[in-house]
């Protein structure tokens, strides 16, 4: 997906030429075209999808629910309300809007954590997972309220840059965006590899998991840290963009017949998810390129629809 999407554009490169200019042997031209003009945008796609890949299997993981994804629970909308805050009010500086849409996600997480936690002991103590999609979908609405309410305040300019960014768009990313993202994803990917053993533990449930030495509220706390990282990240570096971490981890999970949630297939699977939306972003009408978010929000959707139906159907069964 990586060479078809950078050999594809007003100046098309067969296949065998863009795996030239990777390595550096091809023509010169080729090597402009495909290095230095569409290899980082490429390139971002890929790890921002890594990381959607990995937060989505991680919230899946501690709600042990397909639906438990960023976007649905309301985190990703709340990295959208810290980085709105640092754009609108405080001067919007790249550094700014990755730390407001960490802070963000990270206040919002906690809320419904805390909101969605039972209170008791034993098997009646944790954190149930319906109950927290619940919770987070009421919080997500909260939100979404607010989010607009800033946009209504904003002065028109700054309303428009916003809305674009909100769209979720790869446009004009550069190689210093490419290595921001490397070195953010690649320390979520390893915090996230100690966790993951832990995190499959907690799936068995707390009272087993605590039998097992397993510090149950220190993982979960950890573990949604990294999660809620996962997703601002990509918030600070494209804007929110919706459902890969919701598609992601379910398509790894049926490709590789596990019965878990796993880090690493959920990762490469939203990499190639979001590397395929911004192809389509950029070929359906290349006069005017569409924000990669409007398309995997449309790709999403439909998924959502037959996901729900899909659940559905098995709890009756």
């Amino acid at each position: 997906m990586l060479v078809v999407s950078v050999g594809t554009g007003e100046v098309p490169i067969p296949a065998g030429r863009v795996i030239g200019a990777l390595l550096g042997t091809g023509d010169a031209g080729d090597i402009l075209v495909v290095r230095q003009w569409r290899l980082p945008r490429a390139l971002v796609a890929v790890l921002l999808g890594a990381s959607l890949g990995i937060g989505g299997a991680i919230f899946q993981s501690l709600t042990r629910n397909p639906l438990g994804s960023p976007d649905i629970i309301g985190f990703g909308t709340g990295s959208y309300t810290g980085a709105l805050v640092v754009i609108l009010f405080l001067g919007g500086s790249s550094l700014g809007t990755a730390g407001g849409a960490l802070l963000g996600g990270i206040l919002t997480a906690f809320a419904v954590y805390l909101l969605a936690r039972t209170r008791g002991t034993g098997a009646r103590a944790g954190l149930p997972g319906f109950r927290l999609i619940i919770v987070g979908i009421g919080v997500s609405a909260m939100l979404s309220a607010v989010n607009t309410w800033i946009i209504l305040r904003a002065e028109v300019e700054d309303a428009m840059r916003v809305a674009i960014w909100g769209a979720g768009s790869l446009n004009g990313l550069s190689w210093s965006h490419v290595r921001l993202s490397a070195v953010a994803v690649l320390l979520i990917a390893v915090f996230a590899t100690v966790l993951s053993e832990r995190m499959h533990l907690l799936e068995m449930g707390d009272d087993l998991s605590t039998s097992l030495g397993i510090r149950t509220e220190t993982t979960r706390i950890l573990l949604i840290v990294v999660g809620i990282s996962a997703v601002a990240v990509v918030a600070s570096v494209a804007g929110p963009i919706s459902f890969v971490a919701l598609a992601a981890p379910q398509i790894a999970r049926r490709l590789t017949h596990d019965s878990g949630v796993a880090i690493g297939p959920a990762a490469l699977v939203g990499a190639f998810l979001l590397l395929g939306s911004d192809y389509i972003a950029q070929r359906i009408h290349p006069q005017t390129p569409l924000p990669v978010g409007v398309v995997t929000v449309s790709l999403g959707g439909a998924y959502l629809v037959w996901l729900l139906i899909h659940e559905g159907r098995k709890g009756r069964s």
